[in-house]
């Protein structure tokens, strides 16, 4: 490999920074990092979108992640909800293990989110799986710390 390359942040555009937040924060365990108004014209190129954009990245950090919310304040820099499959190429979920499988689905409504009943899968060695869906749609898989438990070392 030429020079060395480090995890940045994974990018998730929402439609209301404070409703994302609460979801992310109180009900998955991340911490706020930092704020930064995009000034417009590195807005604008960089993410390929006419002005005015009027983005506000959000920093959200986990020791394993960072979440980058982007949010398009400009009414013409905003894309409708287009849901999409996990068949589809490119990136389709983010996967999360969790202490209290249970608790956790239990509370995915009261943040906004809804839960996929129908991706439940049954319990195994591997723990359980199921797919919930954000306040803007996107997917999120929430797997049990089983999953956790069976993986194989890391490479060094």
């Amino acid at each position: 490999m030429a020079g060395t390359a480090h995890f940045n942040h994974l990018g998730h555009t929402v439609t209301d920074i404070a409703q994302a937040r609460r979801f992310y924060e109180e009900l998955l365990g991340f911490r706020f990092w930092w704020d930064l108004e995009v000034p417009e014209d590195l807005a604008s190129r960089v993410m390929m979108v006419p002005p005015p954009v009027q983005l506000t990245a959000t920093y959200l950090w986990r020791p394993d992640l960072v979440l980058n919310l982007m949010h398009f304040g400009a009414e013409g820099a905003r894309e409708r909800y287009r849901e999409r499959r996990l068949n589809e190429p490119g990136y389709t979920h983010i996967a999360l293990s969790v202490d209290d499988h249970p608790g956790v689905l239990a509370r995915v409504p009261d943040y906004g989110g809804e839960v996929l009943e129908e991706s439940l899968g049954p319990e195994s060695a591997w723990g359980q799986a199921v797919f919930i869906r954000d306040p803007d749609g996107q997917l999120i898989e929430l797997v049990s710390m089983a999953w956790r438990s069976q993986l194989p070392p890391p490479p060094a």
